[in-house]
């Protein structure tokens, strides 16, 4: 039986991850002179900022403060460039109220560092749904390792058998199967195509506007 509802962020609760994609250009390419295609930067798009980093340029090429540095400049702009256009994924706030009215527990596990979660949940004042928050700087390994959403169902206190995750992206959906969870897949940016290598999926959505919490309990 499903007792909680696990978010990933960026691209599950809103669709951003194109804005990202256009951040991680502007800050790979005409800063750091990575010479990336716009698809090999949104392939490197997992996990924590410092990791994507060390991905594509190498082991101890920055010095930590250096990396701090560029991840906080790459989510400036991005929150720049996206919060007039800042909204939830359709359908979204009455599912979650729905949920909330239900007893389900919600959790957001989000590779996301806390500046860009704020932003998101205070601007669009719902933090009051979750019970639990996890970002990147409450787990040692980001996605697909399952420590994000594995520390959600602790916080929560719920069996991670009983937890259900809604994610955007392979990685994240790996991250899920690893925790021993099923999840609900948003395709906002990744085709369904994307996603068969991975049995733990039981469901496709657009949005969330023809869904309700019954459907995945």
């Amino acid at each position: 039986m499903i007792k909680a509802f696990l978010f990933d962020l960026n691209g599950t609760m809103i669709d951003d991850m194109e804005y990202h994609a256009k951040a991680w250009s502007d800050i790979l390419n005409n800063d750091l002179n990575a010479g990336l295609t716009y698809d090999e930067v949104k392939a490197q798009m997992y996990g924590k900022n410092d990791e994507l980093l060390v991905r594509v340029f190498g082991e101890n090429y920055f010095e930590p403060q250096k990396m701090q540095e560029l991840s906080i400049e790459k989510e400036r702009r991005y929150q720049s460039a996206y919060k007039p256009n800042l909204k939830l994924i359709r359908g979204l706030k009455e599912f979650l109220e729905e949920a909330k009215q239900q007893g389900i527990k919600l959790a957001i596990g989000s590779a996301a560092i806390p500046f860009n979660i704020d932003f998101v949940l205070d601007n669009l004042d719902i933090r009051n749904y979750f019970s639990a928050i996890v970002s990147a700087d409450d787990v040692a390994v980001s996605k697909p390792d399952p420590e994000t959403y594995l520390k959600c169902a602790k916080e929560l206190g719920i069996d991670p058998a009983h937890c259900i995750v809604f994610e955007d992206a392979p990685k994240g959906v790996e991250a899920a199967a690893n925790a021993g969870m099923n999840t609900v897949v948003i395709t906002t940016m990744h085709g369904i195509d994307e996603f068969g290598q991975y049995e733990n999926v039981v469901a496709f959505i657009d949005d969330y506007s023809n869904s309700s919490p019954s459907d995945f309990m």
